[in-house]
């Protein structure tokens, strides 16, 4: 066994995936993390696996950049894509993401979050009627994704007669982010960055004509700016309103699928979250820990710097694995069991330091109530047949969940 894990670390290369790593990467993380933590990969990046050595690299913003321009512009040229990633907040250093950040957290206080809560219980007792007058569900499609596109819907004030393109144009930019990008999905990519500008640019222009309420609305929050006259350009303003809409929209879909079909093949877990439903925080972080929305974070170094005994030269890109660094055993006893009560859960899913993920209080609430509503509605769920995995390295999670709801 150890000869072939030392194989499998040696082999790995993130360009070539194989069918059965895009199905359970995590064999082959552990792989890595036990043999080769800070590995070279042929294309000269560095993949990282150790969760010591990922919080080392979020916490280092001097010397471990995630500023895209230099890594960006090969991939994609002069296009659209180019132009979102190296404008929105995830995809820059301070002081522009400092500034777009604060401004994002404004709208995304803790008072404004907790007035959220009414409305989302709403949305998804809604959701959870209508599967139980169809007597079935798709986990996905059905339940799992429509939460966050009508939560971030909201935040933007997005008319619901004019949402329906909304997640169809998420999922195309960010499949774009994979790590090999084929022509026909650089060109979704592309079209789907264009004609969500495009449509930003006209609910833009409505807003400053009529603004909403900018301790609820975060598009009028953004457009207004702050009271000291900041404000974020043109550009920044739309692209960012992608941003939000992409950061929230998969990430929070796959916490809530990932999430249902870990406590499905866990039946001890749900059953002891069904008996104690006080748990529902604790198990929406292990959730976030055993399968994580978001696997894989990038950085670039700025200068020479050693990282886990290994000289890297400046310029070196470097992939941080928050997949495998939430189930490094050096942090997380017994890291490959699914524990709805782990305490403590120091997990990486939401990054940390500067880049720590502005929506997570929000995300962590849409999991809790759709999560905790659903095993109470239909507590004897089971998945039938077999959940069709996304096919993606970045974004962990399921394109389809067939689901009986008993």
């Amino acid at each position: 066994m150890n000869a072939d894990a030392k194989k499998l670390a040696a082999d790995f290369d993130l360009e070539k995936l194989t069918r059965e790593f895009y199905d359970d990467p995590y064999p082959t993380y552990r792989a890595l993390r036990e043999n080769e933590p800070v590995k070279r990969l042929p294309n000269g990046t560095v993949f990282l696996t150790r969760y010591d050595d990922l919080v080392t690299t979020y916490k280092n913003t001097k010397s471990f950049s995630s500023d895209k321009k230099r890594e960006f512009a090969p991939k994609y040229g002069d296009t659209p894509l180019y132009e979102h990633h190296t404008t929105s907040l995830v995809f820059n250093d301070p002081p522009a993401h400092t500034r777009v950040r604060r401004l994002i957290m404004g709208a995304l206080s803790p008072r404004a979050i907790a007035g959220m809560e009414p409305d989302i219980v709403k949305l998804v007792d809604g959701l959870l009627d209508a599967i139980a007058a169809k007597g079935h569900c798709e986990l996905i499609d059905d339940f799992a994704a429509s939460i966050p596109i009508e939560v971030i819907g909201n935040l933007l004030d997005v008319p619901h007669d004019e949402r329906e393109p909304l997640r169809d144009w998420s999922l195309a930019i960010l499949g774009a982010l994979e790590p090999v990008v084929s022509p026909d999905v650089a060109a979704r990519g592309n079209k789907a960055v264009t004609d969500f500008l495009a449509y930003l640019s006209t609910l833009v222009a409505r807003r400053r004509e009529k603004p909403g309420n900018p301790e609820r609305d975060v598009l009028t929050r953004l457009i207004q700016g702050e009271e000291n006259g900041e404000r974020l350009t043109e550009k920044e303003l739309l692209h960012n309103c992608i941003f939000l809409l992409n950061a929230g929209h998969e990430t929070t879909t796959n916490l809530i699928g990932n999430g249902l079909v870990a406590l499905h093949r866990n039946p001890d877990q749900k059953q002891r979250l069904i008996d104690n439903p006080d748990m529902i925080k604790t198990a929406v972080e292990e959730m976030l820990r055993y399968e994580s929305s978001n696997q894989l974070g990038n950085r670039m170094t700025t200068e020479r710097v050693e990282l886990g005994g290994v000289m890297l030269e400046a310029g070196t890109s470097v992939t941080l694995c928050i997949g495998a660094a939430n189930r490094d055993p050096a942090q997380f006893p017994d890291p490959e069991s699914f524990d709805v009560a782990r305490t403590p859960n120091r997990h990486l899913a939401f990054a940390t330091g500067a880049h720590q993920c502005a929506g997570m209080a929000l995300a962590r609430l849409e999991g809790a109530i759709a999560i905790s509503r659903f095993l109470a509605r239909f507590p004897n769920y089971a998945v039938g047949g077999q959940p069709v995995r996304g096919g993606r390295v970045r974004f962990r999670g399921f394109l389809s969940v067939p689901c009986a709801i008993g």
